[in-house]
């Protein structure tokens, strides 16, 4: 009589599932992408617009302002002749800021429509570039605004006049001048809204990057 090897009966399995699972090595939750491809192509689109308004309004209050020339024959203290005289933005250092503040915000929009259509192109580097963004617009907004208002009190003086301290209208000789002035600071005016809806929209982009 052969013997025959002798078998064991298979053992029943007393692991149930729930201790298997708990067995398992934990796994990180996947986390969320904090913006998708493409509200980043989006913000990094809207952005280029915007600086590029922002250039052009800024080339076009320069050019305004730097052109308000005007030569007039004015009464002298001689009557009753008349000696002709130019109004200039020259003559007031409030314009002359005026220009100089304008014109550095243009070469500053033309730096940053720059780095915002490489940022189209490359969206992942938007974030990055959206918190620089933030820092020098909040800081040429206070530029750019004090500017226009300064430009403003002098503007209004030439028009109007001041009788408490006898500063004297000009506008009803220099018309020309003075819309080229009135002009060149409602441009401006555009520029300083165009700063403010910039540093509020990339507030609003940077808030979606903060985890909930």
């Amino acid at each position: 009589m052969s013997s025959e090897p002798y078998k064991t009966a298979p053992q029943p399995e007393t692991t149930t599932s729930w201790e298997k699972e708990a067995a398992r090595p934990p796994v990180a939750p996947p986390r969320p992408p904090t913006e998708s491809r493409a509200s980043a192509a989006y913000f990094a689109l809207v952005d280029v617009v915007l600086r590029f308004l922002l250039f052009a309004s800024a080339l076009v209050a320069v050019l305004v302002m730097v052109t308000s020339k005007q030569t007039e024959k004015v009464p002298i203290p001689i009557y009753p002749y008349q000696a002709p005289m130019s109004a200039k933005f020259n003559h007031s250092p409030a314009f002359v800021y005026f220009v100089a503040a304008l014109s550095a915000l243009g070469f500053y929009s033309i730096i940053t429509s720059l780095f915002s259509l490489f940022a189209l192109l490359r969206p992942g580097s938007c974030p990055k570039l959206v918190s620089h963004f933030v820092i020098f617009d909040v800081l040429f907004l206070g530029i750019v605004a004090a500017a226009t208002g300064t430009a403003g009190g002098v503007a209004y003086i030439g028009l109007k006049g001041n009788s408490h301290t006898g500063w004297s209208k000009i506008c009803n000789i220099y018309d020309k001048f003075c819309r080229h002035i009135g002009a060149s600071i409602a441009v401006s005016l555009a520029a300083s809204i165009l700063l403010a809806m910039l540093v509020l929209f990339s507030i609003s982009s940077l808030s979606k990057k903060i985890p909930k």
